[in-house]
């Protein structure tokens, strides 16, 4: 489909066509190449700047390359990774994220509170304990959260106070909750108490708000999923290469001028089947503004010849061996030679700005062309 796809946006370039055409074929161009990043129509960039949580660049950064290609293919739990920040934005340890862009078809693998533990109050109770207890409790009663009714735990664990940094917690079931009724979602709230569960007041513990700390501290919900999408059966594995291959060297000969495009045509033929650059920018189809990173990639495509005998640097299969031998000895009519197509594809991730402004981390399967052989 992406061979399709970006054939269209090339078409749209032409200047036969009316411009009326030209439109009509590029917006059904983005459109279908929309389909192939599973959205109906592109997000609405920000309504003004927004830094995306380091978090989630530093993810996009560990499974990917520049060009978005990933790195490796069990980096990534699932294939889609969303971040939400907290809407209270209260002073208070309550925290509410609002998780309606998540797809119902996609499958909750793992939820993660992500908290900002600043440095301790300077009061008695850091010279008395190094450790705290937090605990995470999933809001059962918007109102009566404190009574035995109206929370549910979901983690809890000690906690140093000798330094700052993130504290990720696990709170799964409650967000699977949330996801199969909205309704139930009456937010989270966290606790600190002495080594024995008995109360500090004032708490030598406190995490960064959503009011009066910087953004890149705020409270964050990050959940990592799996909207069901697969690719073809195509080799995927590995660590992938993708220098581009040595240019074809043209074959030196007369063209004439009023035949040109279809002896460049006939040269493409001749040259042996390998993989050649094609560039997708970003900017040039205007998703720039909400597509974070990669700003563009190479595709790639595969163009050449696959001429009798096949070599073992055309990579071919057995079938299309069998299948240029019977169209070598014109054993049989009608039977073409094999057609130079990738035979290994990789994955590319999108790190990008939802409908709610919210940063998530997508990873698209045969997206870029590994290598080329015959088939």
């Amino acid at each position: 489909m992406l061979g399709t796809v970006l054939l269209l946006l090339a078409l749209a370039k032409t200047a036969c066509p009316s411009p009326a055409s030209v439109a009509t074929r590029r917006a059904e161009a983005l459109k279908k190449l929309l389909e192939v990043f599973g959205m109906e129509d592109p997000p609405a960039p920000p309504t003004h700047f927004k830094q995306p949580p380091q978090y989630m660049v530093d993810l996009f950064n560990t499974v990917a390359n520049a060009d978005g290609v990933t790195k490796n293919p069990d980096i990534l739990e699932g294939n889609t990774v969303r971040s939400f920040l907290d809407k209270t934005h209260s002073e208070e340890m309550r925290f509410l994220f609002v998780l309606s862009s998540v797809a119902k078809n996609e499958k909750i693998l793992t939820a993660e509170l992500h908290l900002f533990r600043l440095w301790p109050r300077v009061t008695d109770g850091p010279k008395r304990h190094h450790f705290c207890q937090v605990s995470v409790y999933q809001v059962l009663e918007k109102d009566k959260p404190d009574t035995p009714g109206g929370k549910k735990l979901l983690a809890a664990r000690l906690v140093s106070l000798q330094t700052s940094g993130w504290e990720v917690f696990a709170i799964t079931p409650a967000v699977r909750d949330w996801t199969k009724d909205e309704s139930s979602n009456q937010g989270l709230l966290v606790t600190v108490q002495g080594l024995g569960g008995s109360p500090l007041d004032p708490p030598p513990l406190q995490f960064a708000s959503g009011r009066s700390h910087h953004e890149s501290k705020k409270p964050m919900l990050v959940l990592f999923t799996d909207d069901g999408r697969r690719g073809a059966s195509l080799p995927t594995v590995g660590f992938p290469d993708l220098k581009p291959q040595a240019p074809d060297i043209p074959v030196k000969m007369p063209v004439p001028k009023l035949d040109r495009s279809r002896s460049t045509r006939s040269l493409d033929r001749l040259q042996p089947c390998q993989r050649h650059p094609l560039s997708v920018d970003f900017e040039e189809i205007g998703w720039s503004g909400w597509i974070i990173s990669p700003r563009g990639y190479n595709a790639f495509h595969c163009k050449g010849s696959c001429p009798f005998p096949l070599g073992e640097n055309m990579r071919p299969t057995n079938h299309a061996t069998v299948q240029s031998i019977i169209n070598a000895l014109r054993l049989s009519e009608g039977v073409s030679s094999p057609c130079c197509v990738p035979d290994k594809l990789y994955s590319i991730n999108l790190l990008y700005f939802d409908d709610d402004e919210n940063v998530v981390l997508k990873q698209y399967d045969d997206m870029v062309a590994g290598s080329c052989g015959c088939h």
